[in-house]
């Protein structure tokens, strides 16, 4: 695979800046990397806290044309499994929240931003966004449980080492997705899912309650069962996770 990586002192977004110039590159995958965002995105209408230089905030580019949109979450599932695969190396407790959040143990330690291209019912090109906390010591945002590598640890890492690590890990978990290992990259991400066991509290606009976690399904929506024994199935931003 054909990769080229673009680093930026300084950007309003990485996603925003590979949407806006993907037609200028040829390569396969392609890599925007900055040490700040002005305008960080998250989910929604969130933003991403990231001290200047201390993260690691970086998106990635590709052209998935064999996947149709029915099963979009592969990419997510793929792309949430190369960056823990990465972190395993580092450190224990590792999981990803619903739908590509990476946690250590109750602490979001990297979000994910996906923005999809489709014609004619199939993704022509997939921008991951991704915020990884690093090096930051202090969070000053009113997020509610982050944490850094460092914070665990107790040491800074080196940036660039530990960014090829995990372009090298999204290349091999992509490829593997071209090569459509679909039920093998499930599995994985089924198993590494946080609260994959047991009954949890969770809030829809309905109010709280309690269930457990049955499945996520190709098009990323998540399936649970309640205490009553009722299925409730939840696309992104219908359900809350209560800590």
């Amino acid at each position: 695979m054909r990769i080229k990586l673009v680093k930026l002192n300084e950007v309003d977004s990485t996603n925003v800046y590979l949407c806006e110039h993907a037609d200028c590159f040829n390569e396969e995958l392609v890599v925007v990397q900055a040490d700040y965002q002005t305008s960080g995105k998250g989910q929604g209408q969130n933003g991403w806290e990231s001290q200047a230089g201390k993260n690691l905030l970086y998106s990635l580019l590709v052209h998935p044309q064999k996947l149709p949109v029915k099963s979009q979450f592969f990419l997510s599932m793929a792309g949430a499994l190369s960056i823990k695969a990465v972190l395993d190396e580092y450190v224990d407790d590792i999981t990803l929240k619903w739908p590509n959040d990476i946690y250590w143990k109750d602490c979001k330690l990297s979000g994910t931003l996906i923005e999809l291209s489709v014609h004619a019912q199939v993704i022509q090109r997939c921008v991951y966004g991704v915020g990884l906390n690093v090096n930051q010591a202090v969070f000053e945002s009113d997020a509610p449980n982050p944490v850094s590598l460092a914070q665990i640890l107790g040491h800074e890492l080196e940036r660039d080492k530990l960014l090829h690590q995990l372009i090298k890990a999204f290349e091999q978990y992509y490829n593997r997705l071209e090569e459509g290992a679909f039920d093998e990259i499930s599995n994985q991400y089924h198993a590494a899912l946080y609260r994959r066991e047991g009954v949890h509290p969770y809030r829809d606009r309905d109010g709280c309650f309690q269930a457990s976690i049955v499945t996520v399904e190709p098009d990323g929506r998540l399936v649970l069962q309640d205490t009553d024994g009722r299925m409730r199935g939840y696309y992104l931003k219908e359900v809350e996770f209560i800590t």
